[in-house]
């Protein structure tokens, strides 16, 4: 027989403190971010996110739009509107797989194309505005990677639990 132990009030109340929260600085760090990417990103007419799958479009095309979400961790309903919204800016192209019509593959438009080599000061640039050392930033990469490796997991087990 286990007994289960219950945090005090005061126990409780600490845990719930946002400065004890792992989310919090997260959040926090990715909202500050996205808004030293804004005027990055404005002379290129994208959003942060836009970026994001424009990055993921230049390293490699073409990307179905199931491996976008995967690898953005966005859902369906995010990137869609984001896609078709790109598709009307002119800068990426959805199109039916030929060799699976289930499938949308998207391209980068020429115009897609020609983002890229403006958007290639953009991370040396906001790295200078943020004047983290290079060896700070690989160790925070890779840490927040293995995060997110983990928190992947554990969506993925949360959303097929065990029968």
């Amino acid at each position: 027989m286990t007994t289960e132990r219950h945090p005090s009030k005061q126990e409780g109340d600490e845990l719930l403190r946002l400065d004890r929260q792992l989310c919090f600085p997260l959040y926090a760090a990715t909202n500050l971010i996205q808004r030293l990417y804004r005027p990055l990103l404005a002379p290129l007419g994208l959003t942060y996110s836009q970026y994001l799958v424009m990055l993921v479009l230049w390293e490699r095309e073409p990307v179905t739009v199931g491996d976008l979400q995967a690898c953005l961790h966005l859902d369906v309903g995010t990137l869609s509107p984001m896609l078709k919204r790109m598709e009307r800016a002119g800068l990426v192209a959805r199109m039916r797989d030929p060799q699976d019509e289930r499938r949308v593959l998207v391209t980068p438009t020429s115009e897609g194309r020609a983002l890229k080599s403006a958007a290639q000061e953009i991370p040396g640039t906001l790295a200078k505005k943020v004047g983290i050392e290079e060896d700070r930033i690989v160790a925070l990469h890779e840490l927040t990677h293995a995060l997110v490796g983990q928190l992947g997991e554990a969506a993925e087990r949360d959303s097929h639990p065990a029968a």
